[in-house]
């Protein structure tokens, strides 16, 4: 998974999603439609396809050890998200995961936080 179209199509998947773009055309941000929050931001940066995800924090910290293309999240609370940048080096099914673990954290009725 490599691009912006790819990255929405695999946010596609879940159950009762939608895209929104309310910021400027660069921020596709994947939200549940029940209780409208997002769980994954898609977006260009350095001239690649990034996504923010929420995660624990300690799955957070584990993902970023095992994988440079995870990082602290770009321009969101570095200890409750983290960015995948979509360069190539992981495969579709660690990213898919980790678009899923954000899905569930971020579901409606969902009201333990993230310690």
């Amino acid at each position: 998974m490599t691009t912006r179209e790819e990255a929405i199509k695999a946010c596609m998947t879940l159950p009762d999603v939608f895209e929104d773009y309310p910021f400027d055309g660069n921020w596709t941000v994947m939200r549940h439609r029940e209780n409208r929050k997002s769980f994954a931001f898609i977006f260009q940066r350095e001239e690649k396809i990034w996504i923010n995800v929420k995660a624990e924090p300690m799955w957070g910290e584990l993902w970023q050890g095992a994988y440079e293309a995870v990082v602290p999240a770009y321009h969101m609370n570095k200890r409750h998200w983290i960015s995948i940048i979509l360069d190539g080096t992981m495969e579709d099914k660690d990213i898919l995961r980790l678009i899923s673990d954000s899905f569930f954290l971020t579901a409606p009725g969902k009201t333990k936080k993230c310690t």
